[in-house]
């Protein structure tokens, strides 16, 4: 097997172990710290964005909201109440009901972004087609992916185990599923989802106990891959060198105007920025402010105290799903600890790559940042991520304990 317990409870003996037995236990029953990291990242996104979205209505892409200022941060609102309540139904569900929906969720959501493609039903925005509409609120196939591949690549790691060290049985299902999706979404396109779905599903199969010497080589063959997309695509090839040398007067006017504006806004910033409410950039200058590009705007009003914070915040969230994740396997729940895991490598890729771009250490790329970002569909799939998460936790400190799930 290649799930090892790192550590043995040694019981106590005798007088003592009565009395310890006896008396009670003051664990939680959940993990306090991160709820609270979890409802301080969305509160304080709530209200960068609407930092960062109240001087959209003045402009002409969104005359339609002609004086109201307050509109994105209203749904942001909403959006943020409709999916804790989803977060507390997906808490309610035992891990277990969620390995057996995994593959059929996975078909669904395949489903999904098939219909996404069909012309007349998926919602077409900025040039790509990701969205269905449900004339009340629009939903993202491609975002509900994530999770799903988490779970998933889980399940499948765990009734593969013992092929994970053979190629074509420990890889190569996983590859072809992996693909589909792929294919479904660089026709969005949606490349940067495309490439965390790949991170998640590689990083659970590496956690599982895939073959070391495959692993690098198929490392190797994705990284060919996704640069001969980027060669064989005129619009991200220009995007690429665009990003090598962003200040060249016909790149800072176009294929670069996101980045030296969000790197303009991390000037400003300095240290302690210019103030909560005070970003320049945000005023027309910086496209997507409210969603892709939100951290530039911490950057500018917050400085670098401010993106530390927010750093800082991230690495407790995505530390604290591996922790969450080696105590399930430690009480041997291969699933649970896989499937916490994912979750910590899918916000923390995604974080990283929102960052790295904003920073101007990756490539522009469509990505928003988990939890803080405006969006519908992206809060829902993190929050019910993170109940998933707890409800992993929950159902550990249940075993430690001495009950059963």
């Amino acid at each position: 097997m290649a799930f090892q317990i790192p550590f043995k409870f040694s019981a106590p003996k005798g007088e003592a172990a009565i009395a310890e037995r006896a008396r009670p236990s003051k664990m939680m029953d959940y993990d306090q710290p991160l709820v609270w990291v979890v409802l301080i990242l969305m509160l304080f996104g709530m209200v960068m964005v609407y930092s960062a979205s109240i001087a959209l209505p003045d402009s002409p892409k969104f005359s339609y909201l002609q004086g109201k200022h307050e509109y994105f941060l209203l749904r942001q609102a909403v959006f943020i109440s409709v999916s804790v309540v989803a977060a507390y139904l997906a808490f309610r569900i035992p891990v277990a009901a969620w390995q057996k929906l995994a593959p059929l969720m996975f078909v669904v959501t395949l489903f999904m972004l098939m219909l996404v493609l069909v012309p007349g039903v998926g919602v077409s925005v900025n040039g790509a087609r990701r969205w269905l509409s449900l004339k009340l609120f629009q939903v993202q196939p491609s975002e509900i992916m994530k999770i799903v591949v988490v779970l998933y690549a889980a399940d499948f790691t765990v009734r593969k185990q013992q092929y994970m060290h053979k190629l074509t049985k420990g890889f190569m299902p996983m590859a072809f599923a992996v693909g589909v999706v792929g294919m479904l979404l660089l026709l969005e396109p949606d490349l940067g989802a495309f490439g965390v779905i790949v991170c998640i599903a590689m990083g659970i199969l590496f956690l599982g106990g895939f073959n070391m010497v495959w692993f690098g080589g198929i490392g190797a063959i994705l990284v060919v891959v996704f640069s001969s997309i980027i060669a064989l695509s005129p619009f991200r090839r220009a995007r690429m060198f665009a990003y090598l040398d962003p200040w060249q007067e016909d790149n800072a006017l176009d294929k670069a105007y996101q980045l030296t504006h969000s790197l303009i806004a991390f000037g400003r910033g300095e240290l302690s920025g210019v103030g909560l409410g005070n970003s320049v950039e945000k005023l027309h200058y910086l496209p997507e402010a409210h969603t892709d590009f939100i951290m530039a705007v911490i950057g500018e009003e917050l400085g670098l105290a401010g993106v530390l914070v927010v750093l800082a915040l991230f690495y407790f969230l995505v530390k604290r799903a591996f922790d969450i994740g080696r105590q399930a396997i430690a009480l041997d729940q291969f699933f649970a600890g896989l499937a916490a895991k994912g979750i910590g490598i899918w916000l923390g890729v995604q974080t990283f790559i929102n960052m790295g771009v904003n920073l101007g250490l990756l490539p522009t790329k469509g990505l928003t940042l988990p939890l803080m970002s405006y969006g519908g569909t992206g809060i829902m799939i993190n929050c019910v991520g993170l109940a998933i998460l707890l409800r992993i936790d929950y159902e550990n400190r249940v075993l430690m304990r001495g009950g059963r799930i």
